[in-house]
């Protein structure tokens, strides 16, 4: 088993993790009942979205906080899984309440769940340094809204009308 203590002496280790390109496939919504939608990916992939009391769906609210969730996750794995071993575990929260007079989350809080025990304070200290590091550089989520994206009014069209349904 290896130290897991150690610092590694390759430079790009320490280096926060690389932005990656985004995918430009096209997202969107279907209406699938009163207001209940399912969302898509041109890569095949779907999730149903409604009201909290429409059974198995996420709501958009939680779908934010997944995503912030799942974004810090992405941007810090490759650094814990060096300290770490690939098969660590982790399960990171977004729990914060919404503000229902102003219907808005105004704060997203992402704690994670990890067992970093086996190092020392000083190998911890710097894994979770760097894992913020990474975090801070490549979560296109929590940067969009550190960063308070703009959102401008919907756009409504009538659709094409050679596009299946």
């Amino acid at each position: 088993m290896t130290d897991q203590t150690t610092t590694t002496e390759d430079p790009a280790a320490d280096a926060p993790a690389a932005v990656t390109p985004s995918p430009t496939d096209p997202l969107w919504v279907e209406r699938t009942g009163t207001r209940t939608y399912r969302g898509y990916s041109a890569r095949g992939a779907s999730v149903e979205i409604g009201p909290a009391g429409s059974g198995a769906v996420f709501t958009p609210g939680e779908l934010l906080k997944i995503a912030l969730a799942a974004c810090a996750g992405m941007s810090s794995d490759t650094k814990f899984s060096r300290v770490l071993g690939d098969d660590y575990a982790v399960t990171i929260r977004v729990e914060d309440p919404k503000d229902m007079d102003d219907d808005r989350y105004p704060v997203l809080t992402e704690r994670f769940e990890i067992d970093l025990s086996s190092l020392d304070d000083k190998a911890r200290d710097k894994t979770l340094l760097l894992a913020q590091r990474s975090i801070d550089r490549a979560c296109t989520v929590g940067r969009t809204l550190k960063a308070g994206a703009l959102v401008p009014p919907a756009t409504f069209e009538q659709p094409d009308q050679g596009a299946a349904s």
